[in-house]
Order: structure tokens, then C-alpha cells, then sequence
């Protein structure tokens, strides 16, 4: 591959470590751009792509690929609006080093007439920050379009002083209300459900109500006990 040419969309997120659906991560096909005047590479296996202006670009285990924020405007071409909130969500949380807001909407912005825009302006809308899955990022997604209020994001959780220090995936302050997703590592790691328990005793002590969902949970139950505790804790619709 030349020197000037570099990995992108879908290849670059996959290098990046970007959470994606999996027939995302199971296509073999590479993606790589190239700056006009050249034209797109068109060989077995190679999806090939133009661009105007050179993007910004990093060094991932010595391959290029264009950066985080370029790499997650490009996804718009291949994801749906939840996919791309929930890269959107890496990007501002998991990342290292973050992205922020304020670069997502430049590059949002920067994008205007091109193809996809309009599902970027609206992931940008519902992108959140300290988010640490994509399960959490469907969840919270979930109960907003349901109507409830929108949570705070992996917040710090007020206990009384002797307690350990908590964080709450979604969090309701004002009601003391926690929505949890338990991913498999809390049921197969001793040490992380030990955590677990310790916490949510300290939550309950402090006059926390807990809602835990797992990938198995349906929905609308998630939704019901939402909606049953926070109406006992004073919320109207």
C-alpha cells in the first residue's frame, strides 16, 4: 500500500477499537482512501474511497487510519442512528485519549452537503459522555424514547461518609433512582459480582432503589419498574 494512501471507515474503526454490530466486525473487506486526484483503489477485497482534503490521521500499531472523530463521520454510511450514538458514546468515554463534544460538532458541521449528514447532526443530538457500552448506550436510548426522563451518565453517586465510592450507569439524582446493565463480566468474575454486592447494599442502605437489566431482560419490564419507581419517588410524565 503507498505511503499516501490510509485505512478508513469501517477499517479504521475496527483498528481503533470502536464497538460495532457485528456484521460490521465480520466484513473482510478493507477500506482505503486516498486524496484526489487519485482514483479509488478497485481490486478484490479492497473497497477504495476519495477525499477532497486530507483528513487527520494517527498511527495505530504502525498502519495509518484517519482519526477518531474523521472515522466516526464516515461510519454514517454504514451505520444506523443507534450504532452510530453508540461509537459516538465511545468516542466521548472509552477513548484514549477522549474526543469531545465540541470536536464532534465541528466535524459535524465541516460535513454539511455530504451524504449522511443529517443522521450525524442527529446522533450528535444524543451523544453522551462517560458511557462504557454500547449496551448501556441502547438502554439509555430505550428509556428516553419511552418518555421517562433522561438519566445522568456514569455519574459519581452521593453516599453517606464511611461509604466506598459509587458510579450508577444511568442515574436519577433527584429520585435516587439507579438503572444498571449488567454485563457478562459481573456474573463470571468473583471479584467484580463481590464489588457488586458490597455496592448495592450501600445503595440500598442509602435509600437507593436499583433497576438491573441484563441482555436477556425484556423490556418492557425494564420499562415497567422504571416507570413504578420513579412515580413512588414523585415523577410526573
Amino acid at each position: 500500500m503507498p505511503a499516501h494512501h490510509f485505512f478508513s471507515h469501517a477499517t479504521a474503526a475496527r483498528l481503533l477499537g470502536f464497538p460495532l454490530p457485528r456484521r460490521v466486525e465480520n466484513d473482510p473487506r478493507l477500506h482505503v482512501s486516498m486524496l484526489v486526484p487519485e482514483r479509488a483503489l478497485r481490486m478484490a477485497g479492497v473497497v477504495g474511497h476519495t477525499v477532497h482534503r486530507r483528513p487527520g490521521l494517527w498511527i495505530n500499531n504502525g498502519l495509518t487510519v484517519t482519526d477518531p472523530v474523521t472515522t466516526w463521520c464516515d461510519l454514517t454510511l454504514c451505520l444506523g442512528l443507534d450504532d452510530l450514538i453508540a461509537v459516538g458514546d465511545f468516542l466521548l468515554g472509552k477513548l484514549d485519549p477522549p474526543a469531545t463534544s465540541s470536536e464532534l460538532a465541528v466535524a459535524v458541521t465541516d460535513r454539511a452537503g455530504r451524504r449522511g449528514v443529517q443522521r450525524l447532526r442527529q446522533a450528535l443530538e444524543l451523544v453522551r459522555p462517560r458511557v462504557e457500552s454500547r449496551r448501556e448506550t441502547y438502554l439509555r436510548l430505550m428509556v428516553v424514547r419511552a418518555g421517562f426522563p433522561e438519566p445522568d451518565t456514569n455519574v459519581a453517586l452521593p453516599l453517606r461518609p464511611g461509604r466506598k465510592g459509587a458510579r450508577g450507569d444511568l442515574v436519577y439524582l433527584q429520585y435516587k433512582i439507579l438503572v444498571e446493565y449488567d454485563g457478562e463480566q459481573h456474573r463470571t468474575d468473583d471479584a467484580q459480582y463481590a464489588r457488586d454486592v458490597e455496592r448495592l447494599d450501600d445503595l440500598a442502605a442509602d435509600g437507593w432503589r436499583v433497576i438491573r437489566a441484563t441482555k436477556a431482560t425484556n423490556s418492557t419490564e425494564i420499562l415497567a419498574r422504571l416507570d413504578e419507581a420513579l412515580l413512588a419517588r414523585g415523577w410526573r410524565p
